[in-house]
């Protein structure tokens, strides 16, 4: 008896290791075949052009002038995120630039400074705005938070450089 009892646990085991080898070879088979429309060639140059003009994309975060220091850099996101930037020289403004693209609002958030700015974002357009803060603690290192919506496509350049001077109002 306790033979037959082991013969039908393996037995029943054994179906139940197929069934599963089965479960996941089919699911495996699946995944196989999703990526396969990625491996297909390239669309021609005017189909890529066309689909290209109709909704630009952020390709790459902002530029700083040739006289900025890099600080910290956020490549293309979407949604919340928070970039750490490096400290620069004493005296240096730190400079937050912003590049978005998509319907909505974004919110930056610089706490070390205690700066806080929103922008505008268009759904067929970049918009890129270059803020400068010259206040106490702006050439230590910091965080930069940013609060947007899904849809809304970011990038950032954070850099430190000399504060711009402001101009005395003409005399009339």
């Amino acid at each position: 008896m306790p033979r037959r009892t082991r013969a039908a646990g393996l037995s029943f085991l054994c179906a139940v290791m197929a069934f599963l080898v089965a479960a996941c070879t089919t699911d495996h088979s699946d995944t196989r075949q999703a990526p396969q429309p990625r491996r297909s060639p390239s669309p021609s140059p005017a189909t890529a052009t066309a689909a290209n003009t109709a909704r630009p994309f952020v390709l790459k975060p902002p530029e700083l002038d040739a006289d900025e220091t890099l600080a910290g850099r956020q490549e293309m996101t979407s949604g919340n995120a928070s970039i750490a930037y490096s400290k620069g020289r004493k005296g240096d403004a730190l400079i937050v630039a912003v590049s978005c693209q998509g319907e909505g609002k974004i919110k930056v958030v610089v706490r070390s400074v205690h700066v806080s700015f929103s922008q505008p974002c268009v759904a067929d357009k970049n918009s890129t705005n270059h803020n400068q803060v010259d206040l106490t603690g702006a050439d230590r290192n910091g965080v930069a938070s940013v609060e947007a919506p899904s849809a809304v496509r970011w990038s950032m350049t954070i850099g430190h450089g000399a504060p711009v001077q402001e101009e005395s109002p003409e005399e009339s």
